[in-house]
C-alpha cells in the first residue's frame, strides 16, 4: 500500500516562514562581515565544491544541525554557544528555512535565513569564494 503524506514540503515551509525571519538577499548583504552575525552554510559539501562558498560562513551539513546547536549533543559545536544572530542558507532557501524554524524551536536565537539562498546570493553579485579548479588527474 503506498504512503500516504498528511503534510507535504509545500506546507513545513508555509508554516516556517510563517514563524522565521526572512531576509532578502541586499539586508543580508549589510549584514556580512559584522562581528555579531554568524552566515550558515547548510549546503552538502559537494554543492560547496561546485558552486562556491559564501567568504567567511559557518558550514555545517543540514543533517547534523541539530546534533551541532545542542550543547549536551556529544557533537555540539562551540559556534552556536555564542551570543550572535544565526543567518541560515542553503542552495535556494528551502532547507534554510526549515533549519531556521528548527534552530528556532531549539532555543537558538535570534536566527533568520536568506530568500532564495546561495543562488540568491551569487545573482546579486554578492562576495563568492569559488572552489579551486581542477588541475591534472586524481592519483
Amino acid at each position: 500500500m503506498p504512503q500516504t503524506i498528511t503534510k507535504g514540503y509545500k506546507a513545513l515551509l508555509e508554516e516556517a516562514n510563517a514563524l522565521i525571519r526572512t531576509l532578502g538577499v541586499e539586508e543580508a548583504r549589510a549584514m556580512h562581515g559584522q562581528g555579531d552575525v554568524v552566515f550558515v552554510d547548510l549546503r552538502d559539501p559537494r554543492e560547496l565544491e561546485r558552486e562556491g562558498r559564501l567568504p567567511g560562513a559557518f558550514h555545517c551539513p543540514r543533517g547534523m544541525l541539530e546534533f551541532w546547536i545542542d550543547p549536551e549533543s556529544p557533537y555540539a559545536k562551540p559556534v552556536f554557544q555564542q551570543d550572535k544572530t544565526f543567518i541560515f542558507f542553503c542552495a535556494g532557501g528551502w532547507r534554510s528555512a526549515l533549519a531556521a524554524r528548527t534552530a528556532q524551536e531549539m532555543g537558538l536565537k535570534p536566527v533568520a535565513h536568506i530568500e532564495g539562498g546561495f543562488g540568491a546570493w551569487k545573482k546579486s553579485g554578492a562576495p563568492v569564494q569559488l572552489p579551486e579548479p581542477l588541475t591534472g588527474e586524481k592519483p
